[in-house]
């Protein structure tokens, strides 16, 4: 397998990430672990988390999962902090005072002693950069985190934190995890280039556009009973219009012509773009998971790549993937 540096470090990363936002919602705990130790077996070894994914219960079932395999020093652990975890006005945000706390909760749920990637799982604009910087500055320091990032935060944004921590001496960000898959490709004009520039890697989510590059999808007016668009709805369903379910269509005729699945060909994809490290893939079942492996082997065609751009311009979008990004 090819594995791919993350960012400036020295860690080597497989080309796929195991996501795990479906653990407990819906997926079942008993196959949430049969996923991880499947996922870990075929040489994925990043597994990305957050303290808000089924309030903490997705972090709970990674830790008991690596306690019981006994790979914890086989993997990465990759979670994240800015979401509500209780009523209080300072229990959310990227405070000093609740990243800390967060930080402490994660690892007993993870039941680890350090987490080797912590991301801000959104840009908190209400509290100064220094200060969050300087909270995972400390908490790198105390090695109870090895490296830090940010997600879905507008590429400025990152900038600053990359010039605040050259200033401050601060702990550096690694990568960014922003959204990222042919319906909406915006992140190519300034993301992209600046995490280049920059060294940072780029571990993207929603690859397969929540479904619609599948097929999932066929009509914006009746949408799957089992679908997040309807079982979580909100800003799933707001990404789904009747554009974008067109060019997803139309996607799933191209794939078949070329000779792949469409869910294997949106990962390729995301894959082997000019400046991504991995996409995350995020099964509801081991029945997709086996599905998503094989990706880790395959190759893209520049064929394959031109037909794709073809659908959707390079830099411009028909679905928005960042309408949880609360800036754009």
């Amino acid at each position: 397998m090819d594995y791919r540096l993350l960012g400036r470090t020295g860690v080597k990363i497989s080309p796929l990430v195991l996501g795990t936002d479906n653990f407990l919602n819906p997926t079942p705990e008993t196959e949430s672990v049969a996923i991880i130790n499947k996922a870990i077996e075929a040489g994925i070894n990043l597994i990305d988390t957050s303290n808000s994914y089924a309030h903490g219960e997705s972090e709970r079932i990674i830790g008991k999962a690596l306690k019981e395999n006994g790979k914890r020093n086989q993997v990465l652990i990759a979670t994240k902090a800015y979401y509500p975890t209780g009523p209080g006005p300072n229990d959310r945000g990227n405070s000093r005072a609740h990243l800390v706390k967060a930080c402490e909760d994660s690892l007993k749920r993870l039941q680890t002693d350090h987490i080797d990637l912590y991301q801000l799982h959104r840009p908190d604009f209400t509290i100064p950069h220094e200060e969050t910087l300087s909270a995972l500055n400390d908490l790198v320091n105390q090695g109870k985190v090895r490296y830090i990032g940010s997600s879905t935060a507008p590429a400025w944004r990152v900038m600053e934190g990359l010039m605040i921590s050259e200033l401050k001496g601060y702990a550096r960000f690694v990568t960014e995890q922003p959204p990222y898959n042919l319906l909406d490709r915006r992140i190519e004009n300034e993301l992209i280039p600046m995490c280049q520039a920059h060294g940072l890697g780029l571990i993207t989510w929603s690859p397969l556009a929540m479904g619609m590059l599948t097929g999932r999808y066929k009509d914006s007016g009746s949408l799957p009973p089992d679908s997040r668009a309807v079982l979580r709805g909100g800003i799933y369903a707001e990404r789904i219009s009747s554009n974008a379910i067109s060019v997803g269509l139309q996607f799933v005729e191209l794939a078949e012509q070329m000779g792949y699945s469409p869910a294997q060909m949106a990962l390729l994809w995301v894959r082997d773009q000019p400046g991504i490290t991995a996409p995350l893939i995020g099964p509801r079942t081991m029945e997709q998971l086996e599905h998503f492996l094989p990706v880790l082997e395959m190759t893209s065609t520049a064929v394959m790549m031109k037909a794709c751009d073809e659908l959707v311009k390079p830099g411009s979008s028909v679905a928005n993937f960042h309408n949880t990004s609360g800036w754009m």
